[in-house]
């Protein structure tokens, strides 16, 4: 009788930290980078995140349905390496990937060929109305997860490397936090259409913002801490 009450309390608590990242996350994003205001509500910002992702796989795996527990993964991942590579930042006193990073990079990388796996597989009824929402996703944290790997065995050359992951990692955490937000209540779209359209306006965003700060670091020969 307790058990229910409980999972009625992590599911409430999903839904406050959904709702508190979905709403913060412009701040960050549109405050200036490395002031205090960024900073704050940056931390904020992926802590609610962890939260979301946590109670989600506890949910998931509690109904089961471990769509939504390899979907939180995935989602999760990108905050954790847009904050976790600010540790790595050089010249500036940054180190090597540590033990959490290796971890949290080959968590999301199984987890993305999981996607992909299962997605091609449809297990059951779940995967069959989400299989290409899966393999979306699923390829696209195989390319973020398994490019993290390769920098972690061969340093990136460019001195800004940690500036373009950061921003890749938050703002692709964010489409996690958009399309959540629209599966639950955009239902005049196909379903199919609920979960991708985020990905597919978001991800080519971030190659772009990312080849525009490119050139203009490339432009001034400065790095980004003194941009």
């Amino acid at each position: 009788m307790a058990l229910p009450v409980v999972i009625q309390a992590v599911r409430w608590t999903h839904i406050l930290a959904g709702f508190t990242a979905f709403f913060i996350a412009p701040i960050p994003l549109l405050t200036g980078k490395g002031g205090a205001t960024h900073r704050r509500w940056g931390k904020i910002y992926f802590w609610a995140m962890a939260v979301v992702a946590i109670t989600a796989i506890v949910l998931a795996l509690w109904r089961p349905i471990f769509f939504l527990a390899f979907v939180a993964v995935f989602s999760f991942y990108f905050a954790f390496r847009g904050y976790r590579v600010l540790s790595r930042k050089r010249p500036l006193g940054g180190q090597g990937p540590g033990a959490i990073d290796w971890v949290g990079a080959i968590l999301a990388l199984l987890g993305s060929v999981s996607l992909i796996v299962l997605g091609i597989a449809r297990p059951g009824p779940v995967w069959v109305r989400l299989s290409m929402v899966a393999i979306v996703f699923g390829v696209i944290g195989v390319g973020f997860a398994a490019s993290d790997i390769w920098k972690f065995i061969h340093p990136p050359a460019d001195k800004n490397f940690w500036w373009y992951a950061h921003l890749g990692g938050m703002i692709g955490s964010y489409i996690a936090a958009v399309t959540a937000f629209s599966v639950v209540n955009f239902h005049f779209l196909p379903l199919t259409a609920r979960w991708l359209w985020p990905s597919a306006i978001g991800v080519p965003g971030i190659f772009i913002w990312t080849g525009y700060y490119k050139k203009r670091f490339g432009r001034t020969g400065k790095p980004a801490d003194a941009a």
